[in-house]
């Protein structure tokens, strides 16, 4: 679909007030009519939205009861069962450009908060392995150190030896 905009020049209403665009995308059904609204500049527009690809015929009912052609149609066709010219617009078909376009914008729409929500996680998930390396190149310095500063024997503490007589020195206890 593409949003196409008609124009009416303020010259081309004479003594009406309003005017409606009827077409073959309304089914030329006055119910169903797009009233076009004053721009600043004095012309009267309204846009719909056209099946891309596709040609329509289309004309304006001022308010007096007067139909009006486009003034700037890219065509005029003629219909024969009314007598009448009619404009007629051809919207382009869609380029891939623009396809992927409307396709990246469904996506977009169709993200839920949840997924929204997914990417701060990664960046989270991202930031840990740092957290890690600095844990890691903590307990590397910790070891080096332990390597470097003088050994003890045991890193188990031991019981204070106790010094022993020899036998000929002992005093007997009674």
């Amino acid at each position: 679909m593409k949003k196409i905009t008609f124009t009416l020049p303020a010259e081309a209403l004479g003594n009406a007030t309003g005017a409606v665009l009827l077409g073959d995308f309304n089914d030329w059904n006055f119910d169903k009519g797009i009233s076009l609204s004053v721009q600043p500049d004095g012309t009267l527009a309204a846009s719909v939205e056209l099946e891309a690809g596709k040609s329509y015929q289309y004309r304006f009912l001022l308010s007096d009861g007067t139909w009006v052609n486009d003034w700037a149609a890219q065509q005029y066709v003629h219909d024969a069962a009314f007598g009448v010219e009619n404009s007629l617009i051809i919207v382009p078909a869609e380029t891939i450009v623009e396809k992927v376009a409307t396709i990246a914008k469904k996506v977009k729409a169709a993200v839920t908060p949840k997924e929204a929500t997914a990417k701060p996680k990664k960046e989270a998930k991202a930031a840990a392995p740092k957290v890690k390396k600095e844990k890691e190149a903590t307990v590397t310095k910790k070891v080096k150190a332990e390597a470097a500063a003088p050994k003890e024997e045991s890193a188990k503490p031991q019981k204070e030896a106790k010094t022993v007589a020899p036998a000929t020195k002992r005093k007997k206890l009674k």
